[in-house]
């Protein structure tokens, strides 16, 4: 046999091996495709509506420009009115209406809301608070992902869907449940408790290896089985349980999610054509999910709100703009999920309902936050929803179109708008356009593990301390320097990236001590900040120096942390410049070759080492020890080490976001004042102009 045949044959089972992934992959694609650049869907409920009316909302859908829309996660009672009776003859309706206007369908698994029937007939599915009180039907997410029951009749209604709608050529992807998480509520039925051990045993193996992880031993804790725990509550005991407790709890509440999640796309995946994708749709850093788990679905989508009275935003209109980070943050976490392609599925039109005072966005902020998800890679934004309700508990939440039904809102007429410019962006568009070298450069990365987050919100230490705040605070600083920023998981390459930043990141283990040193000697440049391994990976303190599996790494031979009152600021001197310092502060003690970049001008340690630098390999380690409020310090820090590394950043003004995709430069204005964009003189402006107002938006290329 010749050597070329040999080699087609290999690249033939090579291409068979690799064919489920790729396909995955293609799914996604072939319904968004990249020349297409986006699409825009919008969610409709033709349960909530007359049926003579179907016709006519999904006709002005389409007219707006809008591509998909989005059934049935809240219809398990329409689907299976009885137990073992079921009734799919209006969707049938919907969907082929929808297949009329020309648009495509995501059909949803009912799961967050089973039917009444079933919970009155088995209320053993139903989860149950820490207080003892068993969440009765009424609303939504009151099922236990832990029952077996429940699950049971999932795999019914879901397999029912799956064969009549997976080869429906019209329905291009599932999502499975809506914002699965029990909305941040731990589940302390039986179901949850009895799996609860169950996974303690699996994990552990014996009662006596949890005791000793635990520490059991203190306050006489010690458990003779695994029957004898239950889940960790604050309303049981005196004070706060145990610590390992409750981060296993997280873990174990985030696995059964992610299981009963995955459990339902593997159904799906059975019974649904090929090129139908399966996603879910998920509420971005929240307890207890960790979307890295869910790795059976094709990729993950995120839900954003951001105007809704719980951030103030940037200037005294910030609080109708939104925050940047609300997207920014989500766009580049979710962009490196399973699949690495993401889309929003719920964004906010107008007013909501339930925020902790629910103002009108500014015109053009509704038009900003799509073109941030675009700017960020998403392959579409699906807003919700087309009809604002006239009953139940979402009256006052605003859709595309005002109660009459066919008056646009002002988000619906922004909408029109974003359809209308996106074709002159698939005009412009140039597929041979490859990102500027100087922004490859900068590319950082940010690592952030949900297991972490959680430890380290358990034990503050002070009610200053907010976990998410100090990683989005480097994101922040990364955008004024318009870094190309990755939220990555350990499950990244590292060696993808020439900056990788670790905030606040306490649990680890020595092949991640291992994995940073070697990513450092390769020429990477790594920041470590306050609190980064002070704890193994279940949460104990190590039996030798605080943080000292690191030492070795960051050039350090001792430290300890302070904190200061709310009312008091520390002083840290950095090229003659005087910072403050109130949050969080580990004081260092540097080994002879490190360099200090900064220093603590006050308290008891003045002149202790406040940041550290220090050469290895051919790339660097930067340890910030302290924490700020105004993030001038870490901005500080952050330029040199890129100035040192050759790496030439921006300067933009705080709330101004620019960003690169598909050979376009994107710059989006979340501030309350008009700000001047620099743009090169033979730029093609494709949208926009140099001046960009408040929620204004300017495209290029």
């Amino acid at each position: 046999m010749k050597h070329g045949t040999i080699l087609l044959i290999s690249v033939f089972f090579i291409c068979m091996l690799s064919g489920p992934v790729s396909n995955a992959q293609n799914r996604v694609d072939r319904s968004f495709p990249k020349e297409n650049l986006f699409s825009l869907g919008s969610y409709y409920y033709p349960e909530q509506w007359d049926e003579s009316q179907w016709d006519r909302d999904l006709g002005n859908m389409a007219a707006m420009g809008i591509k998909f829309t989005h059934f049935a996660e809240f219809a398990w009672g329409m689907m299976e009115p009885e137990e073992g009776k079921f009734d799919f003859a209006w969707l049938d309706k919907a969907v082929s209406l929808a297949e009329k206007h020309g648009l495509k369908v995501i059909l949803c698994t009912p799961t967050p809301t089973p039917p009444v029937w079933l919970a009155k007939k088995y209320p053993d599915i139903l989860i149950v608070r820490d207080n003892g009180v068993q969440i009765q039907h009424s609303r939504r997410q009151h099922a236990s992902w832990s029952s077996e029951r429940y699950r049971e009749y999932v795999e019914r209604i879901v397999t029912k869907l799956a064969e009549r709608y997976g080869n429906n050529p019209n329905v291009i992807g599932w999502q499975i449940d809506n914002e699965p998480g029990h909305y941040g509520v731990m589940d302390y039925s039986e179901n949850a408790q009895a799996a609860f051990r169950r996974w303690l045993k699996e994990k552990y193996g014996s009662i006596e290896a949890l005791n000793k992880t635990w520490g059991c031993a203190f306050w006489s804790e010690t458990y003779q089985d695994f029957g004898q725990v239950r889940l960790p509550n604050a309303q049981e005991v005196p004070e706060k349980p145990n610590p390992h407790a409750v981060l296993d709890m997280k873990c174990f509440m985030a696995d059964e999610l992610a299981g009963f999640v995955n459990f339902q796309a593997d159904i799906l995946r059975s019974h649904i054509s090929d090129n139908q994708w399966i996603t879910t749709n998920l509420i971005p850093v929240f307890t207890p999910v960790d979307p890295v788990k869910m790795d059976h679905t094709d990729f993950l989508t995120y839900t954003r709100y951001l105007v809704t009275g719980h951030r103030d935003g940037i200037g005294e209109q910030g609080f109708r703009i939104g925050d940047p980070e609300y997207l920014g943050f989500s766009n580049d976490q979710f962009r490196n999920f399973t699949g690495n392609r993401f889309g929003v599925m719920e964004l906010q039109p107008g007013q909501v309902n339930w925020g902790t005072f629910n103002p009108q966005p500014l015109p053009g902020a509704v038009r900003m936050w799509v073109y941030h998800v675009f700017a960020g890679g998403g392959k579409f934004v699906c807003n919700y929803r087309f009809r604002q309700p006239l009953r139940g508990s979402e009256q006052y939440h605003y859709g595309m179109m005002l109660t009459d039904g066919v008056t646009l809102s002002p988000g619906g007429e922004e909408y029109v708008q974003i359809n209308k410019e996106l074709e002159l962006l698939r005009k412009a568009y140039d597929p041979k356009a490859r990102e500027p070298e100087c922004r490859s450069a900068r590319r950082t990365a940010i690592l952030y593990e949900m297991p972490v987050h959680w430890e380290v919100e358990n034990q503050k230490q002070t009610p200053q301390w907010k976990t998410l705040d100090h990683a989005q605070k480097y994101h922040r600083l990364l955008k004024k320097m318009a870094c190309p920023v990755d939220v990555i998981s350990e499950k990244s390459d590292f060696n993808e990236y020439p900056f990788l930043i670790a905030p606040a990141y306490q649990l680890l283990d020595s092949a991640l001590v291992d994995r940073w040193t070697k990513y450092v000697k390769k020429g990477g440049h790594l920041v470590l900040t306050c609190r980064t391994g002070q704890k193994d990976r279940n949460g104990a303190l190590w039996q030798e120096l605080l943080s000292a599996p690191i030492y070795g790494l960051a050039g350090l031979k001792s430290l300890f942390y302070d904190h200061l009152p709310q009312n008091y600021h520390g002083k840290i001197e950095m090229d003659g410049k005087t910072c403050r310092w109130n949050n969080w502060a580990d004081v260092l003690t540097p080994a002879p070759s490190t360099e200090v970049w900064a220093g603590y001008a006050d308290q008891f340690y003045k002149g202790s080492a406040a940041v550290t630098h220090r050469r290895l390999g051919k790339g660097t380690v930067t340890f910030i020890g302290a924490d700020t409020d105004d993030a001038v310090l870490e901005e500080d820090v952050l330029r040199r080490l890129y100035a040192n590394a050759g790496v030439e950043v921006e300067n933009l003004p705080d709330g101004v976001i620019k960003e690169w995709r598909d050979g376009f430069s994107i710059v989006l204005n979340y501030r309350s004042d008009a700000v001047s964009i620099d743009i090169p003189a033979d730029a093609e402006i494709i949208l926009g102009g140099r001046e960009l107002e408040p929620a204004g938006v300017v495209i290029w290329k």
